[in-house]
């Protein structure tokens, strides 16, 4: 194939401006556009269209990983089907919110709030589906959302090609909400919904979190040691009395199984890479930090077997600093689970 990775991009070529085709890409990336039960800021249903016309932009370079393009890179299009399910949910879903939940004795609200949680069955369905296709054509999965809650197809899906995987979940918050505001798929009970129905994640380590309720941290505690938790504050006590983030680094990949998902809501950055997020808390990891964490991960010898990104909402007026944020995380949450997969090498 003719292509030069030093030239621009133009509008109409693939994300990060490549010209591969679905059966020519090692990794194809799933735009889930939903946000249904989003309570505060909106705009992450965006995030797919933003993050691939923002990827344009992205010189191919990398300094960690060697030609993460050359394997091909794929985003499929969006499904019109999930983009009307979220249309309808969110109106719905937006009623349920307004009303603080309480709909007891409210027979249109009861209504409301089993077809919202109906649509995210469907929603869940679609994604597994289109996840357990391509991993049947042996391709690499990226999860574009989308609200938080849009991976867990895609979980299940890989929980059967891989009988026991850890996630590396990267968030402002701990996502462990027992049904948040009456919503089962709640983008708030992601990783709640996973421990739960996915026995096959035997570990998940959690960084950069700093809000929680008191329910999800006896939760945490209730799973003995299942769940491994690195908070914003005590990761950030830890340098502050002297402790290096290589140290932090080593010791949370050490708490993963071989086989890795990666689960990346942006909002586990600092809000200053992703101020329109839809739920930003102040504190979180610098993007080296991050980059520094994954590529830790690969170097162990661990394998990402694949990975989601989710919570990136284009601002108002054209602002495209999200969107730019979020493409270049893509990319190199691309190059380091290729690289994992010795698919390309590493550059250092």
């Amino acid at each position: 194939m003719s292509f030069d990775p030093n030239a621009a991009a133009t509008s109409d070529s693939g994300i990060f401006g490549l010209p591969f085709d679905e059966s020519q890409a090692a990794l194809v990336y799933l735009p889930v556009p939903w946000e249904a039960t989003t309570s505060y800021g909106g705009g992450t249903s965006l995030g797919p269209q933003a993050i691939l016309q923002a990827s344009r932009q992205v010189d191919l370079f990398d300094a960690d990983v060697s030609k993460p393009y050359e394997p091909g890179l794929f985003l499929r299009n969006e499904s019109p089907e999930i983009r009307a399910w979220n249309e309808e949910a969110r109106a719905l879903a937006t009623r349920i919110i307004e009303a603080a939940g309480l709909i007891e004795g409210k027979p249109e609200l009861q209504q409301a709030l089993e077809r919202v949680n109906a649509l995210g069955e469907k929603l869940n369905d679609s994604v597994y589906r289109g996840t357990r296709e391509l991993l049947a054509a042996g391709k690499l999965v990226g999860v574009i959302g989308g609200d938080h809650s849009v991976p867990f197809g895609a979980l299940r899906a890989i929980a059967e090609k891989h009988p026991s995987f850890g996630i590396l979940h990267f968030d402002a918050h701990l996502d462990l909400r027992q049904a948040y505001e009456g919503f089962t798929w709640s983008h708030a009970s992601i990783m709640y919904n996973v421990m739960e129905r996915i026995p096959q994640v035997s570990k998940l380590v959690q960084v950069g979190i700093r809000d929680c309720c008191e329910q999800e941290n006896d939760y945490v505690t209730g799973q003995k040691g299942r769940i491994q938790v690195y908070s914003d504050r005590d990761c950030s006590r830890r340098k502050f009395e002297g402790a290096t983030w290589a140290s932090l680094a080593r010791e949370m990949v050490a708490n993963l199984p071989n086989e890795v998902w990666v689960s990346f809501d942006i909002d586990g950055l600092d809000p200053r890479f992703c101020p329109h997020t839809g739920t930003p808390v102040p504190g979180g990891l610098d993007f080296q930090e991050a980059n520094y964490l994954l590529g830790c991960l690969v170097r162990s010898g661990r394998r990402i077997i694949g990975f989601d990104l989710n919570e990136v909402a284009p601002g108002p007026n054209g602002d495209e600093w999200d969107a730019n944020v979020g493409a270049r995380l893509l990319y190199k949450l691309t190059g380091w689970t290729l690289a994992s997969q010795s698919r390309v090498a590493l550059s250092v």
